[in-house]
């Protein structure tokens, strides 16, 4: 694999487009979950949070060049945006807002939106509330993320002011169900909660010491805790992906500064290697390259720049290797598949704009020139 599914060729920057972003049009990090997703048409559009609301570029046609946007999407009082996608291709968007009060204080409450249509308007921002009543425990939640299980359902998870995870499921009829207590304790920001092809939802929390783990013994069912794993990822540096029918696996960074590591439920940690800035996300995909069966992974690199692994899906063991793309980006890169099925590798630039290349028809994973939007 080192000489074929493992090379990637750094590529310069094309299509640079002279004028630099208007404060209403650059991106001020990027979101919790997959940020570049596909929709029902085969278009992809990605996303990112702005200054009083969020960012959205959109492909012309499926599998083009061109893209459109970015589109200022009104949303106010936002700290963190979280991104997940339905089974159907909608989008759904949870985020964390705080909202000025009379008093002078700080209002906090969880806002979910919904987007049915690769580049229509989202539906109206609604309040998810608070698992907590007092204010001041209200301020304390952490960053919200949101999953669609296996039926649809929208469930939004919360880190809790005593540092557990609350649950908020959305009902029949669109209306949302009590605030649940999953338990846990020490829990860091940066929740990863993900469903598995046989529709099976789990959740990984980092915590002090290690990731909690809950599961649904059967799609639909009630999410229970399993056991713990170590070592305790970096906060915000989870990300999952299938890699067997009912499997998922597991990506973090090492809190103790070894680098990444992968895991299966009821298997051993195994290293990866890379260079992870310090507190940065990881993207995963999975593809097949060269007619093999491989995972691809992006983090910002402790330079600043992309950093793209590649590795076969469940051998991890026999290596990943590593390439440096040598384009700075701000926060986490996404990955996806395009509806030619090429790999796309999207980052947000020092500047808030949109940058994107693709997968070359080539051996292994070659990238194209990099493209401005």
């Amino acid at each position: 694999m080192r000489g074929g599914a493992a090379r990637a060729a750094q590529r310069r920057e094309g299509g640079r487009r002279a004028d630099a972003p208007d404060a209403g049009e650059a991106a001020t990090g990027t979101a919790a979950g997959t940020w570049l997703v596909r929709g029902a048409d085969g278009r992809l559009t990605a996303y990112a949070p702005r200054q009083g609301g969020l960012l959205r570029w959109t492909e012309t046609t499926a599998g083009g060049d061109g893209w459109t946007g970015p589109d200022a999407l009104a949303a106010d009082g936002l700290t963190h945006l979280s991104v997940a996608q339905g089974a159907d291709a909608f989008v759904h968007f949870l985020g964390r807002r705080e909202q000025p009060c009379a008093d002078g204080g700080v209002a906090v409450d969880v806002v979910y939106a919904l987007q049915y249509q690769t580049g229509r308007p989202l539906t109206d921002w609604v309040s998810v509330g608070n698992p907590h009543v007092d204010p001041e425990r209200a301020r304390r939640i952490g960053a919200p993320v949101v999953a669609v299980d296996a039926s649809g359902r929208v469930q939004v998870f919360v880190r809790s002011a005593d540092g557990g995870v609350m649950v908020r499921c959305e009902g029949r009829g669109g209306k949302w169900e009590a605030w649940r207590d999953l338990r846990g304790r020490g829990v860091r920001d940066g929740l990863a909660a993900v469903v598995s092809p046989a529709g099976r939802l789990e959740l990984l929390a980092p915590a002090e010491t290690s990731a909690l783990h809950w599961i649904q013994a059967e799609a639909g069912g009630v999410l229970r805790r399993s056991l713990d794993v170590r070592p305790a990822p970096v906060p915000g540096s989870v990300a999952a992906v299938a890699t067997a029918p009912d499997r998922l696996t597991y990506l973090w960074t090492d809190a103790a500064g070894s680098g990444l590591v992968a895991h299966r439920r009821g298997g051993w940690v195994v290293p990866l290697g890379g260079s992870p800035a310090a507190g940065a996300a990881n993207a995963v995909l999975r593809t097949v390259l060269d007619d093999q069966d491989c995972m691809v992974v992006a983090h910002r690199g402790r330079n600043g720049n992309a950093m793209v692994g590649v590795c076969g899906t469940e051998a991890e063991t026999a290596g990943m290797w590593w390439v440096d793309t040598g384009v700075p980006c701000l926060g986490t890169p996404s990955l996806a598949a395009d509806a030619l099925g090429r790999v796309v590798l999207a980052v947000l630039g020092p500047d808030g704009a949109l940058r994107v290349t693709r997968q070359r028809d080539e051996p292994g994973l070659t990238l194209a020139d990099w493209v401005r939007v």
